[in-house]
């Protein structure tokens, strides 16, 4: 065991140019991090700057480092699609040959639809691609007029149901959640995740979503290199939706985080700790808040607010530490469309023992992470998974 902890950081929708294919995804030319440098040119990111993210790409005004702390490259991704969990899936060791659906452009096909609302005893309003605070608006005093039921979707795979807590009902939104995730099994109208949006409230600008949204997420299509670590014994720490992304498979804990922001201070706190293991961290409000929503200047504002939590986080990495940074697709905001693009991702890796630093060879798959983490606590990758380890040219 080289490395006694490692925290891997997912920049939620972080891309770093377009992958090769792209153009098949309709992302030929997209570039996150690239594009938001470009209107932002006053972006300021000195923590991710001195570990390498300006010599791993061009970025307008900010320079790359003589010298920079870690080692970087780009990581390719190799299973088919642009998702949450795809990408994320892929990182631990899942090659996804058929993406997850999504129904971004068109809503739920009538079929399902109709059988949703035979199996729930509702009407359905909405069946569109919309953000969860402009659909209660919109539709929220209808729900509670009628008892109608609102169903949508996002670029992600998923079908949301909302539920106002005191007239739907909490355990009545839950049950119709699980009967979507009964239906969305097939093939066709196979998506990743249901989710449970309940809400307060009685009209439109006074609605708000509570805590107790509740994710009905596939399970992983096989074992993982979170699964390996658990199974040998080791701490699995997630932060963010992991756990969503998982359904809980391979974690020893779980921390549910209320803003990206939330996600680096528990992270943060968990750093204080004493463990040995993984601590596994998404940051979704670059991707649901920014990305999704065509804003270069919030995605910039909230790359500094990670950078200026970035900076106390690493105050606190002891010497036998390793950090992750990386992605898991991208949404350029800049880009046409409110979908995930198409892109390579940053893979950083900085620990204070390091002696080295600099370029490591491009790499053909996300998986690259998992094997690193399994091959650091000497522990084998699952049958089925991908992915190489470079933890030997991480000195």
């Amino acid at each position: 065991m080289k490395y006694r902890r490692i925290f891997t950081i997912v920049i939620d929708s972080l891309g770093v140019g377009a992958l090769e294919d792209a153009a098949k995804y309709g992302d030929e030319n997209a570039d996150t991090l690239g594009h938001i440098s470009e209107t932002n040119k006053d972006m300021k990111i000195p923590n991710l700057q001195k570990l390498g993210m300006a010599n791993l790409h061009n970025l307008k005004n900010i320079a790359p480092v003589e010298n920079p702390l870690g080692y970087y490259t780009k990581l390719r991704e190799m299973s088919n699609g642009k998702d949450t969990m795809t990408g994320h899936w892929e990182m631990m060791g899942l090659h996804i040959t058929e993406p997850f659906k999504t129904f971004t452009e068109t809503g739920f096909p009538k079929e399902l639809i109709d059988e949703l609302s035979r199996r729930t005893g509702k009407t359905i309003i909405g069946n569109k691609s919309a953000s969860g605070t402009e659909i209660l608006d919109e539709l929220g005093e209808e729900e509670i007029a009628t008892g109608h039921m609102i169903v949508y979707t996002s670029a992600d795979s998923v079908l949301q149901i909302c539920g106002n807590e005191e007239t739907f009902g909490l355990e009545e939104l839950y049950r119709c959640c699980e009967i979507a995730r009964e239906i969305t099994m097939k093939d066709e109208w196979k998506v990743g995740r249901i989710i449970a949006r309940p809400y307060v409230g009685r009209k439109k600008g006074e609605f708000k979503r509570t805590a107790n949204r509740h994710d009905y997420a596939l399970k992983p299509y096989g074992k993982t290199a979170l699964d390996a670590l658990k199974t040998a014994g080791y701490d699995v720490i997630s932060v963010g939706k992991i756990f969503d992304i998982f359904d809980g498979e391979g974690l020893t804990e779980s921390n549910k985080s209320k803003s990206s922001v939330h996600g680096m201070e528990q992270t943060i706190e968990i750093a204080k700790r004493d463990f040995n293991g993984l601590c596994y961290v998404n940051l979704v409000d670059f991707d649901a808040l920014w990305g999704h929503r065509r804003n270069p200047e919030g995605y910039a504002e909230e790359l500094e607010k990670f950078d200026v939590k970035l900076g106390e986080f690493l105050e606190n990495l002891k010497e036998d530490d390793l950090l992750i940074i990386t992605a898991d697709h991208g949404n350029d905001p800049t880009h046409s469309g409110t979908d995930h693009t198409r892109e390579k991702v940053p893979f950083i890796a900085y620990s204070p023992s390091m002696s080295g630093h600099g370029k490591i060879d491009e790499q053909d798959t996300f998986a690259v992470i998992g094997a690193t983490i399994a091959d650091n606590f000497d522990v084998k990758m699952p049958e089925g998974t991908i992915g190489n380890s470079v933890l030997d040219k991480l000195i």
